[in-house]
């Protein structure tokens, strides 16, 4: 019997009933070695030797490799078709040579599909392959990058940034974008203009709109008309004249439809349009293409998701082909197939693009079977990919242009309409607004009537923030991470908090900004978009067979350690110095710029200067610590707005505020207490919605709502670290709802969820000596062993079958 080895338990189901009985299908459960996270797991003094070790976590299925490898001579590795894959592949059979599972005498063999369907996996095992040691090394070269990269940088923030976590080759690139981004908004100049937009009526009274243009043979440009004034004086001029139809302009346009789903593009229109979180995306299309029970036949309804390729097969573009000559008619289908190019930097074209496996699987076809989240993604990639095979959709564009009577004065309008739908019969992206809307049909000369002229004021708007979807189209076309990263490279900011998600938009946090400009500072070789970049495409030519990935680190490593080891003998003050100018420009405003160099209030001869620490920047005594003083930066970009008040309780007399901390917006009572009431801001509630009464209301918070009717003991409601919750008896159960609904829980309500939750204690052991109950229980961190107010935390992965009464009091004993 032939072992066959995937990534994933899901994938291993899936293969398993594609195959005979001559095949074990096995899952490695990802990646089963890597490297060791201590120093020198990367040696670039050795040739850049690596050492590997078995990853903890996948020990133990490891040894169900070892041995099922054990049994056979032939061993097919299916693992995914890329880089990543392509190691794990490899870190698979070096894994079972360590432990003598396989040795030179086994067959092995790389079997590679972009689909987990039938034909697709038993075609790939008539045709396997070596392992690609090319796409191994450029794997291993970007591994090796980013630990040598996160261990020599990580270790200078802990000692000379306190408070700052880690940096990282890539997550700290995609961080400058978020931090850069943020500077333009706080530096944008808005600028007034005006606009003037006419109602008019045609010879058939016939309202339509139409915008000034042109006024004494000028063509208005956006600015040009700077004020109010201005703009009243060409309202009045308007006004003043008689008008006729000048122009009409009839042409058809076409709309290409868009070329089918990549990972990039997937992620921006399941974030735009179907509100998911770049993680959530992949999470799903993971499950789609590993494999789904569609009427009990487990079948992979997409193909591989992570790709920036826009090739699809041939076969499959006739499949797509014959549905839309079925489902729509010969008038939807273009006389040849579409193809695609991809025009952003360091495209690979070698995957296909991300369709599903079989286009006449309809999403109505197979509803039942998906989860609402699954149905709402399949149905997108669905519709995307037959749309990127149809007809354009042409529009009948009309402009039409009405002249006063002695030319001095121009109006534009135009419309358009549908002549034919094509694509957008099946898919319309939101960026697609041609369709302005119909026009009255008018002719030249025909007399037009003005029915009212109305001015209206703007300003310009700075840049916005990026959101999931953007950050990612922003990545991807300058070159910075690869399909496979997007969503990690998201997960990393926030997990680090050097960015928050704000109303879905990122903001860096004063820590991320720190972190930006330390790495801009010292090291802005290693953050500059087209190194980052250049390092990708050096990564390409590895996998392609055309560079050396040792060639290649040494290049990297040599001026980059030079510098970090000058960077490790500044001192703190040196590095200071150095960041000061962009501290100051990134951190104050002209304001808060006034404020440094001013006297020391609480001594004599101090004077305050930038700081930094582990709540972020401020002003602190340079007699320091000798002087304690500190002031947070007045005026400082983003923490202008706040101290703001919100008004006085009538109930307490006391005033309410709204301040901003290390940690983000608060609530605060302003009275003369020492230990003052505060409660963060729910990020569910937006702090413009904040008012006084919302704000005393979650001030209020943990409040009584009543007793129990069966015990008598008091049930409350609060606001915690982890969200809303119910308290009573000593113990807390979550509340997963909006602000809204929690501030207004009755007690029926809660007494409902207390009695519906379930039971953290999973099993009794037993009783110990002192007639003590032993539980196994499940909480927030994985099980753990209780009894009475002893915990013992035995991790999410931990076997509970195997631990019984005396195995659970000795590791209690142990702990004591």
């Amino acid at each position: 019997m032939a072992l066959l080895i995937v990534e994933s338990p899901a994938k291993a189901k899936t293969i398993s009933k594609y195959l005979s009985k001559e095949f074990k299908v096995a899952a490695s459960f990802g990646h089963v070695r890597d490297l060791p996270v201590k120093n020198g797991s990367v040696d670039p003094d050795n040739d850049f030797a690596i050492k590997y070790e078995i990853i903890e976590k996948a020990e133990k299925y490891v040894k169900e490799l070892v041995k099922e490898a054990s049994k056979t001579s032939d061993i097919y590795l299916a693992t995914d078709p890329d880089r990543e894959g392509e190691a794990i592949a490899w870190n698979v059979i070096e894994a079972l040579k360590e432990r003598k599972a396989i040795n030179d005498q086994n067959n092995i063999y790389r079997v590679v599909f972009n689909e987990i369907t039938k034909k697709a996996v038993q075609e790939a095992i008539k045709n396997p392959r070596e392992i690609n040691m090319d796409l191994v090394r450029a794997q291993q070269a970007r591994r090796a990058l980013d630990y040598l990269v996160g261990f020599s940088l990580s270790p200078l923030l802990w000692t000379k940034l306190s408070g700052s976590k880690s940096a990282g080759r890539v997550q700290s690139v995609a961080l400058k974008l978020v931090c850069e981004r943020e500077d333009e908004i706080s530096k944008f100049v808005s600028q007034e203009y005006w606009s003037i937009k006419a109602e008019m009526q045609n010879s058939k009274d016939e309202t339509f709109f139409a915008m000034l243009s042109h006024y004494d043979n000028k063509k208005l440009e956006k600015f040009d008309i700077k004020n109010e004034e201005e703009a009243k004086n060409l309202v009045r001029e308007i006004e003043s004249r008689q008008y006729a139809v000048s122009t009409v302009e009839r042409k058809q346009v076409k709309r290409n439809p868009l070329p089918p789903f990549i990972t990039s593009s997937l992620q921006q229109d399941a974030v735009n349009k179907l509100y998911f979180n770049v993680k959530n995306v992949m999470r799903i299309a993971q499950n789609l293409y590993e494999g789904i029970d569609i009427g009990g036949e487990t079948v992979g309804l997409i193909t591989y998701m992570r790709t920036d390729g826009f090739y699809i097969a041939d076969e499959a573009i006739n499949s797509i082909r014959g549905s839309i000559k079925s489902l729509y008619g010969d008038k939807y289908l273009p006389k040849s197939p579409r193809k695609y190019v991809k025009k952003v930097k360091n495209a690979q074209e070698a995957h296909e693009a991300i369709r599903p496996t079989d286009i006449n699987r309809t999403p109505t076809s197979i509803k039942d079977y998906l989860t609402p989240e699954q149905f709402k993604l399949y149905d997108l990639i669905w519709k995307r990919t037959i749309a990127s095979q149809m007809e354009s959709a042409i529009l009948d564009q009309v402009v039409v242009e009405i002249s006063s009577t002695d030319q001095k004065v121009i109006l534009r309008t135009s419309g358009s309409s549908i002549f034919f739908d094509g694509f957008y019969k099946v898919y319309k992206d939101n960026m697609d607004s041609e369709n302005e809307g119909l026009l009255p049909t008018m002719k030249k000369g025909e007399p037009c009537k003005l029915i009212s002229v109305d001015p209206k004021q703007h300003f310009t708007q700075p840049p916005p923030r990026y959101s999931e979807a953007s950050i990612v189209k922003k990545m991807e076309e300058i070159g910075i991470g690869r399909p496979s990263t997007y969503a990690a490279i998201i997960s990393v900011l926030q997990d680090r908090e050097y960015v928050t998600l704000d109303n879905k938009k990122f903001i860096p946090s004063s820590r991320g900004k720190i972190v930006t400009i330390f790495l801009e500072t010292f090291f802005q070789r290693c953050v500059e978009y087209d190194f980052t970049a250049q390092m990708e495409e050096k990564l390409d030519l590895i996998s392609n067979g055309r560079a050396n990935w040792k060639q290649e680190l040494g290049h990297f490593w040599v001026p980059f350690f030079g510098h970090v080891s000058s960077v490790k003998q500044m001192t703190h003050d040196e590095i200071f110095n150095g960041i000061h100018g962009l501290v100051v420009d990134w951190f104050c405003s002209e304001e808060g710029k006034k404020e440094i160099g001013r006297k020391c209030p609480d001594c004599s001869d101090g004077i305050l200067k930038l700081n930094f620490g582990k709540a972020g920047v401020f002003l602190g005594c340079s007699n320091y610590p000798a002087c304690n003083h500190t002031k947070e930066i007045t005026g400082s970009n983003d923490n202008s707005e706040y101290p703001k008040s919100l008004g006085i309780d009538n109930v307490t007399g006391h005033g309410v505020v709204i301040k901003k901390g290390p940690f983000g917006l608060y609530l605060e009572f302003n009275n003369e207490s020492k230990k003052k009431k505060t409660v963060s801001i729910p990020k569910d509630i937006n702090v413009d919605d904040v008012d006084l009464n919302t704000a005393t209301e979650l001030l209020s918070l943990p409040k009584v709502i009543g007793e129990h009717p069966e015990t008598g003991k008091e049930v409350k409601v609060g606001l915690g670290r982890f969200g809303y919750y119910i308290f009573y008896d000593g113990k807390y159960f979550s509340l997963k709802k909006g602000s809204k609904e929690v501030l207004n829980t009755q007690l029926d309500e809660a007494v409902q969820i207390i009695a519906n939750s379930p039971r953290k204690e999973l099993k009794s052991l037993g009783f110990n000596e002192k007639k003590k109950e032993v539980f196994i229980c499940n909480g927030r961190y994985g099980f753990y062993i209780k009894c009475g107010k002893t915990n013992v935390a035995l991790g999410k992965n931990a076997d509970i079958e195997s631990i019984d009464l005396k195995k659970a009091l000795e590791l209690i004993k142990g702990k004591k």
